[in-house]
């Protein structure tokens, strides 16, 4: 029987106002998830470790089947199951966050376990984290309004990161 994540004891509150930005980058060592998965009762097996690489070593956004894919292609002996429930068990210690991308389609993007939005790049997938830009007094309103007592929120914003603006050529302007 596996142990129940304890999300609670990693996420930050809405009203936490001590955030600091992170950003893909600070995901470049593996060693994070694995502590967090140790400290919540997992055991640390060679495949949650391959997992943990692959996920750090994402660019941007990522799919289960990236995963896979990638995992083909460096002859890493893992399979399409163990990627699935190691993504979940990520997910639900607020390590990976699965984001809803415009066409439909389902991501991952790896996360510091703190209250946070994503900005993701349309063209390239890379994602940021950004805090939380006054959202939380809006959430506080809505509550008031509504008489809901909001316990999560999540935002998801998209567009053109700075190096694929660079990319893309500026029309030129003709005066009259």
């Amino acid at each position: 029987m596996r142990p129940r994540a304890r999300r609670f004891l990693l996420r930050l509150s809405l009203d936490n106002s001590a955030e600091r930005r992170y950003t893909h980058a600070d995901m470049g060592d593996a060693a994070p998830l694995l502590i967090a998965l140790d400290r919540a009762g997992y055991r640390l097996t060679e495949p949650r470790r391959v997992v943990a690489r692959l996920v750090v070593d994402q660019a941007g956004h990522f799919s289960a089947a990236d995963l896979v894919r990638e995992a083909r292609v460096r002859r890493m002996a893992i399979g399409r199951a163990t990627i699935f429930r190691t993504l979940d068990v990520l997910s639900e210690l607020g390590l990976v966050e699965q984001i809803d991308l415009p066409n439909g389609d389902h991501a991952y993007v790896g996360c510091a376990p703190t209250h946070h939005h994503h900005v993701v790049c349309s063209n390239c997938g890379r994602a940021s984290e950004i805090e939380d830009a006054g959202l939380r007094a809006l959430v506080r309103e809505v509550a008031r309004r509504t008489g809901y007592r909001v316990d999560e929120h999540r935002l998801e914003l998209f567009g053109l990161c700075p190096a694929c603006q660079a990319a893309v050529p500026t029309p030129i302007r003709r005066t009259a």
